[in-house]
């Protein structure tokens, strides 16, 4: 077997360093950004490095180098965080009794005009019409009559702050029993609950919009004016999430009913956001998706806005739509409910 070239010894080299950090991404979900913040910030990088390691596995694989076992090793620890990125198989056991709920961040319907492209409520009204789902969650939701919802049941509530147009919605076809708001403190973002009726059973569905980094991804340096200062608004927020996360799983503990959380996180299925959330329950995605199931438009496949159901539940299908009506796509899952014994 021929030597490596100086110029495969450089790339080896690359490889290595970029498998040390993948290996970091692998721990980052165990540590809290209160204590770790630039660690925390690192996961953001996690798809990318991800994808590095499966280039440079073909690469080595192409050319019959033994150099592929560092890769291949690699990306062999990490089988399970892999599966939070790319799913090969989409699950298609559609049936009549199963619901369907669906999370949307709408950004206020374009009311701030960040797009240029006109009648982007209207659009999201049509979508919404046509996927009709069951249960509906929006996360930066703008009241307006150009919007109209065909839904018996809704509670919206305002963010805490007061200062912001964006407030929290959940929309349903099934009564609503009980509902409340967690009233995230020193944020312009929160969480809101409703319990909702469904045939015998009772849920109880989290729509959740966790603290933002509020980047630019139009602007150079995503609207900062240094990376110091980036990592400083990432730390920043990531803080925050912590105690909003917190706060969540401990008024989870108190409910009586089975329960979904929904909505964007604003951070990754690489982050010890995703970690605390998703303990006991299943991801739609990991479970019915296909694809990379990135939910944020940009160019890195970012994964951020969530569905997860308690494990009991059946996922039967996960659908992210790719449409440019905001920064966010739609997802929405079709959830069998376990029948009461």
């Amino acid at each position: 077997m021929k030597k490596l070239s100086l110029f495969d010894k450089f790339l080896f080299l690359i490889n290595s360093l970029l498998g040390v950090f993948t290996l970091f991404g692998y721990v980052i979900p165990f540590l809290n950004p209160s204590a770790f913040g630039l660690l925390s910030v690192m996961s953001l990088s996690m798809p990318l490095l991800l994808f590095s390691n499966a280039f440079f596995l073909t690469y080595w694989l192409l050319k019959l180098k033994k150099q592929l076992f560092v890769s291949l090793v690699i990306l062999g620890l990490g089988y399970n965080t892999l599966q939070t990125l790319f799913r090969f198989q989409e699950k298609k056991d559609f049936l009549n009794e199963d619901l369907k709920v669906m999370s949307y961040n709408v950004r206020l319907f374009n009311k701030s005009k960040w797009s240029k492209k006109d009648s982007l409520g209207e659009k999201t009204a049509l979508l919404i019409r046509k996927k009709n789902p069951d249960v509906l969650g929006m996360q930066e939701y703008y009241p307006t009559n150009k919007v109209p919802l065909d839904f018996p049941y809704s509670y919206v509530e305002k963010n805490p702050n007061g200062r912001s147009l964006a407030k929290q919605a959940l929309f349903s076809k099934h009564k609503m029993i009980d509902k409340g708001s967690l009233n995230f403190e020193k944020s312009g973002n929160n969480a809101i609950f409703a319990d909702i009726v469904v045939k015998e059973d009772t849920l109880r569905i989290y729509n959740i919009h966790l603290e933002s980094m509020s980047i630019d991804k139009n602007k150079d340096n995503f609207g900062q004016k240094d990376s110091e200062a980036l990592l400083s608004r990432f730390k920043k927020s990531f803080a925050k999430q912590v105690v909003q996360v917190q706060k969540i799983v401990e008024h989870q503990k108190a409910s009586p009913y089975k329960t979904i959380f929904l909505g964007d996180f604003n951070n990754t299925a690489f982050s010890w956001v995703y970690r605390q959330l998703s303990n006991g329950k299943k991801d739609a995605f990991v479970e019915a998706g296909v694809g990379l199931g990135k939910s944020f438009d940009y160019v890195f496949p970012f994964r951020i806005d969530f569905i997860l159901t308690e494990n009991c539940f059946e996922i039967n299908n996960f659908k992210t739509f790719n449409v440019p009506y905001s920064d966010h796509y739609p997802i929405m899952a079709r959830i069998q409910i376990p029948k009461i014994k």
